[in-house]
């Protein structure tokens, strides 16, 4: 089967790369606009549930992404700076341009072409091929070329937002909110290697305006975020500049995009191009990874094409369901922070865990003994001990062999 995938972000990679381990008759081309090495964005989070499954499709990958990650214990939610509370859990991030760098070296090892710097104008670029995936990201060309027959709906969130970088390391997923004359304003920030972090701002527009960020240019408006978030960035400034020398960060408002239909003739969307859930909850990538695999599962599983896109978007609909449920939870909890946060620091931090929507009672006892710092630290050691086992069974796939 000849497939193009057009956007070589972890969604096209990956699917270009499962595609051909199930196949090695496949011919699979990856097509991206931007030159190699140029990325938006800066780290990418996800956690066990996404290494498990990258472990189980392909190893080889699967390990260099690991090795490739940092991990971060715990959440601290911070208020003025002055009263602070913690969450339990852990995650991995690592750099998007290294996770890009990954997938572009394993895909090429499987003889997987892939060009950078092509722009593509419309699906007639690709005449002569079985299956065309468009996973073009939120702005997708290929999905709006064909949004009649897609069914696309795209609403625009409320709070305005803004993805930076900065060289103060956050060692746990750290949120910090700030009050202004202006109004509420904060942060979600987290490492992603041994040198930097992301740093995404977020607040309501009444505070966005209040503060003039909607007449400041962009290296302006990271010199007045660098002062009202001065006692959690020490002496580190804030990086605007987009990976790649492509462009400032800009503020944006959150898209939620949905399809109705994921499918037209051989056009297939993926990732972002077919779904958007909040960046709240840090599952993007592990969405636009598991739609690759279900993609190329199906793929394998039938032979003909409606079939294999028809079962691919009964799979991912019904796999993404709660995780978009959750996320609609979260963007509506963040539009509401002013009327959240006047709790104290121990319910507010509560409030924020639970914002997807599920809270079993056992939870809110534990949340109590976080609280309390030798029990943390148990917490944080059992996490430790939780985080070595998955990984020894991740390993022991590794070692039986792989695709």
């Amino acid at each position: 089967m000849k497939v193009v995938c057009v956007g070589g972000g972890p969604a096209g990679l990956y699917f270009a790369i499962s595609a051909k381990l199930r196949s090695k008759n496949h011919n699979v081309t990856v097509v991206e606009r931007n030159p190699a090495g140029v990325t938006y964005g800066w780290g990418v989070v996800f956690w066990d549930d996404l290494l498990d499954e990258l472990y189980r499709n392909d190893p080889v990958s699967a390990r260099q992404i690991r090795d490739s990650s940092v991990t971060w214990g715990g959440q601290e939610v911070h208020v003025h700076g002055e009263h602070t509370a913690y969450l339990g859990g852990y995650g991995y991030s690592l750099d998007r341009q290294r996770l890009l760098d990954v997938l572009v070296e394993r895909a090429k090892g499987l003889d997987i072409d892939v060009q950078f710097e092509r722009a593509v104008q419309d699906v007639s670029d690709f005449a002569n091929a079985d299956l065309v995936v468009a996973c073009d990201g939120i702005n997708s060309l290929m999905r709006q070329l064909h949004s009649d027959h897609l069914e696309t709906d795209i609403e625009i969130g409320r709070n305005k937002y803004i993805w930076l970088g900065t060289q103060r390391i956050f060692d746990s997923f750290t949120f910090a909110f700030e009050e202004t004359a202006a109004g509420w304003i904060w942060f979600h920030a987290y490492r992603f290697d041994a040198h930097t972090s992301t740093l995404i701002v977020e607040c309501p527009p009444e505070t966005w305006v209040g503060l003039g960020f909607n007449s400041l240019e962009s290296d302006q408006a990271v010199k007045l975020l660098e002062k009202i978030f001065e006692r959690h960035l020490g002496n580190h400034s804030l990086i605007n500049e987009s990976r790649g020398g492509i462009g400032k960060a800009r503020w944006l408002n959150f898209k939620r995009v949905n399809n109705n239909n994921w499918y037209y003739n051989n056009v297939a969307l993926m990732g972002d191009a077919a779904h958007t859930t909040h960046f709240t909850i840090g599952s993007g990538t592990t969405l636009a990874m598991g739609d690759a695999i279900a993609l190329a599962e199906k793929l394998e599983e039938h032979k003909n094409l409606t079939m294999t896109l028809a079962g691919y978007q009964n799979n991912r609909r019904a796999a993404l369901l709660a995780m978009q449920r959750e996320a609609l939870n979260s963007a509506k909890w963040f539009e509401d922070v002013p009327h959240h946060i006047n709790q104290n620091i121990t319910q507010f931090s509560y409030s924020l865990w639970k914002r997807r929507g599920h809270s079993p009672l056992w939870r809110y006892p534990l949340h109590l003994a976080t609280q309390i710092t030798i029990l943390r630290n148990l917490r944080r050691s059992l996490g430790m001990a939780k985080r070595g086992l998955r990984g020894h069974q991740r390993e022991k796939l590794l070692q039986s062999g792989h695709r």
